[in-house]
């Protein structure tokens, strides 16, 4: 099965107009990874076949140092199914046979030296000259390169992707034409070690300088949040970890009465301080503070990180349940909304987190939620019964419980379907965007809180997981679904749209 989980967009000009290459990684960084047990399995360490492999050994129980290089060896070749891995060790070694490299000092009597093998050096035509055809694949290298450079104009999407049990993250090119079609292609991609559940692009300058050009990954079955640099192709590692597994302890534990004398192996997860401790469902960066991420966990926590040091600086557990979405205020950038599967959205001041804040209970499961960019007051939580709900602050400040009703409700999509993404558009005052899991694509007006549909589109995504406005094109939403097929609609195609917002066109 194919889908994208997430996607966000790239601000024009962010990304290096050609990547550089990774570096292979080093050995420390691969013991690193061996001994913080990152490719010994799941969270909850429950898969049976490797602890069936485990060793006993002098000093305690430790996983032994060939399941170690198994699993690594295994984790670097998740971008190749074992198939396809094998008919590449075949054709290297029918290609080395070929080359006859042992002999390769001996004459063969039928070769001139700085001859092409064939005896001459005159050929009837250009076509048969092979060093024409290399000045020729020469310009056709300058002509690939020139199609592969990524221009200041150019618009990226970075896509979560998971195809056939191997995630990735695909850097889309969309270049937009003025005399036809606009032309979308994946610029480069890059293999993930875990499914992807939510992203979050960010520019702090990890690496020096004034800005930086990564992506945030929060994943099913880790509680690791990944950094990883665009501008670097194929790489292997991601440069920043925040959380984790510190490391896999084997403990001995009594079988039942009736195994009298018999213990069970059992992993157990020695996680990094300040870890989550189950999958991060949620990320969002602060563009005030920029090196700064919350993220939302199935752990019932949410957690403020310093992505410069890798540390988490606050955690708060004021939710019962799974923590779904968390998002940023635009205009007071401390403050933090989560929406979590116990029915309630949380408003919290990063500068007072042991406040109690305030809290909202939306009777459905939370499945995204986001600020409106055209007032610091108001926000907009969809929930998985089809609904979409808008709330000013303003009201609950007042303290009475009457004023935590919601502004509006609209029944955006199927009952039995939640709308699993919104997006408010960053140049129209109300309009809004809303996904569903009945696989459509719906536009809002806001105004007056009143709100009305004004068009609905299905654009063969299959049910939809992720949609986002772009910043530098506003009218642009991309799409991304159970299908695997990123889709991007120029919403001012739409006759109502254009009608209605045209005139909000940067």
């Amino acid at each position: 099965m194919t889908m994208i989980t997430a996607l966000s967009w790239i601000p024009k000009g962010s990304l290096k107009a050609v990547p550089d290459a990774a570096e292979p990684p080093s050995k420390e960084e691969i013991k690193e990874l061996i001994e913080s047990g990152a490719f010994v399995g799941s969270v909850d360490g429950s898969n049976e076949d490797e602890e069936e492999e485990m060793e006993e050994e002098e000093g305690g129980d430790q996983i032994s140092e060939v399941d170690h290089a198994k699993a690594v060896a295994e984790a670097f070749g998740k971008s190749s199914n074992s198939k396809t891995s094998s008919m590449e060790v075949d054709e290297v070694a029918a290609a080395m046979k070929e080359l006859d490299m042992d002999n390769y000092d001996e004459e063969d009597d039928g070769i001139e030296l700085f001859s092409s093998g064939i005896g001459d050096l005159y050929y009837p035509s250009n076509e048969l000259d092979p060093y024409l055809k290399d000045a020729e694949d020469d310009d056709d290298d300058e002509e690939d390169i020139d199609d592969t450079t990524i221009k200041p104009t150019d618009s990226v999407i970075i896509c979560a992707r998971n195809e056939d049990e191997v995630s990735h993250l695909e850097v889309y090119v969309y270049e937009e034409s003025l005399n036809g079609s606009p032309n979308m292609y994946v610029h480069h991609h890059i293999v993930i070690p875990e499914f992807p559940l939510c992203t979050a692009w960010i520019d702090c300058p990890l690496k020096g300088g004034d800005k930086g050009n990564f992506v945030a990954i929060g994943s099913k079955d880790t509680p690791t949040i990944e950094i990883w640099d665009l501008d670097v192709r194929d790489e292997v590692l991601p440069c920043v970890q925040l959380g984790g597994i510190e490391e896999m302890k084997i403990i001995k534990k009594k079988k039942s009465k009736k195994d009298k004398g018999k213990k069970e192996k059992i992993r157990k997860p020695k996680y990094k301080e300040g870890s989550h401790t189950d999958s991060v469902l949620g990320l969002a960066w602060n563009k005030e503070f920029r090196n700064i991420l919350a993220s939302a966990s199935a752990d019932r926590k949410v957690k403020v990180w310093d992505v410069a040091t890798g540390q988490c600086k606050i955690t708060m557990e004021h939710h019962t349940k799974e923590v779904q979405a968390v998002a940023w205020n635009h205009y007071a950038p401390e403050v933090l909304l989560s929406g979590s599967f116990d029915q309630t959205v949380v408003l919290k001041d990063g500068r007072q987190p042991s406040h109690s804040g305030f809290k909202w209970s939306v009777m459905s499961d939370v499945e995204s939620l986001a600020w409106n960019p055209h007032s610091e007051h108001s926000f907009v939580v969809s929930l998985e019964d089809g609904t979409v709900k808008g709330f000013d602050i303003r009201a609950a400040q007042s303290g009475s419980d009457s004023d935590l009703r919601p502004c509006f409700t609209i029944q955006a999509h199927d009952q039995d379907k939640g709308v699993s993404s919104i997006s408010y558009n960053p140049s129209a005052p109300n309009l809004l965007a809303t996904g569903s899991m009945d696989k459509t694509v719906k536009l809002w007006d806001l105004s007056n809180n009143e709100p009305s549909c004004i068009s609905s589109h299905k654009p063969k995504a299959g049910a939809v997981f992720s949609i986002s406005f772009s910043v530098d094109n506003p009218f642009l939403l991309a799409i991304g679904g159970s299908k695997g097929e990123l889709h991007v609609w120029d919403t001012l195609l739409d006759a109502n749209v254009a009608r209605k917002y045209g005139s909000n066109q940067s």
